[in-house]
């Protein structure tokens, strides 16, 4: 299983990446393992589960590249929001 996942830190900067470990990769995130997110605390904001990774991939590519896409799915995420910082 491969996941397209959403995190979002305290500030509302958001980050949009794919992995096979969903909860390992957060753990990295939050241990400074990865560049685009060191020093800062992420939590889970919203993940998309796919059976093949070129599917993740491509849902990914799509989050990062079209405006619009990624407007929406932002907008989903606000709506459900329920973060305790």
């Amino acid at each position: 299983m491969y996941y397209v996942y959403v995190l979002i830190n305290h500030k509302g900067e958001s980050y949009i990446g794919v992995t096979g470990d969903l909860k390992n990769r957060v753990a990295e995130h939050n241990a400074g393992a990865s560049p685009s997110t060191k020093q800062r605390s992420w939590r889970l904001a919203y993940y998309e589960a796919y059976a093949a990774k070129s599917d993740a991939t491509r849902r990914e590519k799509r989050l990062k590249d079209d405006g619009r896409a990624r407007y929406q799915l932002m907008q989903r995420i606000s709506a459900g929001k329920t973060f305790v910082w």
